[in-house]
């Protein structure tokens, strides 16, 4: 059995607190968060967050890492990088959409 058959708090990086906030958005496996994305689950969980989004580290490297089975502190730097730049496009994608709607 892979790691992807373990419940989320089996997961490396994903403890109870963050595993709670993942039902909340419907992510209730890892093939789940993966065909979302960890960057998609990210901005999620930001908009559930009260305007005060979660620390990159603890959410967008932490759900990284559990699709890779690596603790996020050893996630490479390049793909690192290459998250953040993902969620900003996400971002700025969603803000042209808003601009778009008014």
């Amino acid at each position: 059995m892979g790691h992807f058959d373990h419940r989320l708090t089996d997961a490396r990086n994903i403890g109870p607190v963050i595993a709670q906030k993942l039902h909340e958005i419907g992510i209730h496996s890892l093939p789940a968060l993966a065909v979302l994305t960890p960057v998609k689950a990210y901005i999620q969980l930001a908009k559930k967050s009260n305007g005060i989004p979660p620390p990159v580290s603890h959410y967008l490297y932490a759900l990284q890492g559990a699709l890779m089975n690596v603790h996020w502190i050893k996630l490479p730097k390049r793909l690192k990088q290459e998250l953040l730049n993902k969620l900003e496009k996400e971002r700025a994608g969603a803000k042209r959409n808003l601009k778009g709607k008014i």
